[in-house]
């Protein structure tokens, strides 16, 4: 069987998520079937894959019509396959596209929702309605969609009820134990100035509303005053966001020491000793179809404190692997509906790991078992094979 794999991210190009997902993913399944990986960005070296630039004249268009633009050329490149599989609304209309084209049945993992991201609309202004159609199109027609956790899963029955329940499974995230596993070494904390002999809070992540730094930030002031506080944090989604987060960490430098803050991409090899040495990693996202940096966390040891939304309760075992915060959210944009007390139930769970180091690190052992038990990405790309001869043609 020939399945093409469509994805906006693909190494070396990959700031979340979904591109962890589509890299990992690819590997195992090279072993069961024929792979084409169709993704965005320069060229790629690695055999089977082939990337897209935006295409000349969209250059200075809104973001969301170059990314159409680029799913139109993947679209035409996908002749011959016996089934496309798309990950993001990024690539979506691409698998749509080709499901209309040639008759190919259209796989899809949701990763997010485009009418549960309504900050998107910051970034995108009107290309937002059109990202908007592009997922609610694809979604619509697909042979079959891939929730990454049941609380995903939840969403886009809600989000679109039009959805027969039947068509959408759940397959989670995955990890790669042996690559995620404790990391002994101290050489990347000293070289970016961080301090082993002091206990810290680490956060890993893009600065976007969803993942909630601006809320870690206001917590942050109540942290234990000996703890220092790292955020490997990057790729502003606007320069609003980017201003505000700067503000943000620049008064906390002036409260406390020992706030370190890295916004380039970091290697991965020097983000897992960062996890590793972390009393705590925070993931204080406000939303969250699954949270893959927390199992990231847990593989290297590291206790997690998340909130409890969207997929995150099914991956940190509150009160075993990490302690899960509450958070209420009514508004459609999932602030907080009361942004304080939600800081202060941060700052409480962080606290707590701090001040009982021992606990953090049986948590920390507990969540690499929990990993390696439940999280196999082998097991996933079975369970996607089985989909696919499900609705595929071989």
């Amino acid at each position: 069987m020939r399945v093409d794999l469509l994805s906006r991210e693909y190494p070396p190009e990959v700031y979340g998520g979904a591109g962890v997902h589509v890299e990992y993913l690819a590997r195992e399944l090279r072993r069961l079937a024929d792979v084409r990986v169709r993704c965005f960005g320069a060229p790629r070296s690695e055999g089977g894959v082939q990337a897209y630039r935006v295409p000349d004249g969209l250059e200075s268009a809104n973001a969301a019509l170059q990314v159409l633009g680029v799913d139109l050329e993947m679209a035409a490149g996908c002749e011959g396959a016996d089934l496309v599989h798309s990950h993001t609304w990024y690539a979506n209309f691409a698998g749509h596209v080709a499901k209309m084209l040639y008759g190919t049945p259209h796989v899809i993992t949701t990763h997010s929702l485009e009418p549960l991201r309504p900050w998107k609309a910051e970034q995108l202004g009107g290309g937002y309605t059109l990202s908007s159609w592009a997922e609610r199109g694809a979604l619509a027609t697909a042979d079959a969609i891939v929730a990454v956790s049941e609380g995903m899963r939840r969403d886009v029955l809600t989000c679109y009820p039009e959805i027969p329940a039947e068509r959408v499974s759940v397959i989670h995230n995955g990890i790669d134990t042996d690559e995620y596993a404790p990391d002994r070494g101290v050489d990347v904390l000293a070289r970016h100035g961080i301090d082993a002999g002091r206990p810290y809070v680490v956060f890993v992540g893009r600065i976007t509303r969803q993942k909630g730094l601006v809320h870690l930030l206001h917590a942050a002031r109540d942290f234990a005053p000996d703890a220092q506080l790292v955020l490997c944090a990057g790729a502003p989604d606007t320069p609003e966001i980017a201003a505000e987060v700067t503000g943000l960490v620049r008064g906390l430098e002036r409260e406390r020491e020992g706030v370190v803050w890295i916004s380039e991409m970091l290697p991965r090899p020097e983000v897992i000793q960062i996890l590793t040495h972390a009393t705590v990693f925070v993931c204080p996202s406000i939303y969250e179809p699954m949270g893959i940096v927390n199992l990231e966390a847990m593989a290297c040891e590291t206790a997690v404190v998340a909130t409890a939304t969207g997929g995150i309760p099914e991956v940190v075992a509150d009160g075993s692997t990490g302690l899960l915060v509450p958070i209420a959210q009514s508004a459609a944009d999932g602030t907080p509906d009361d942004p304080e007390r939600f800081a202060a139930d941060l700052a409480e769970r962080v606290n707590r790991l701090l001040a009982d180091p021992s606990l953090a690190a049986e948590m920390g052992v507990a969540g690499r078992v929990r990993a390696v038990e439940h999280f196999s990405w082998a097991r996933i790309a079975e369970r996607t094979m089985e989909l696919y001869r499900s609705v595929g043609r071989s």
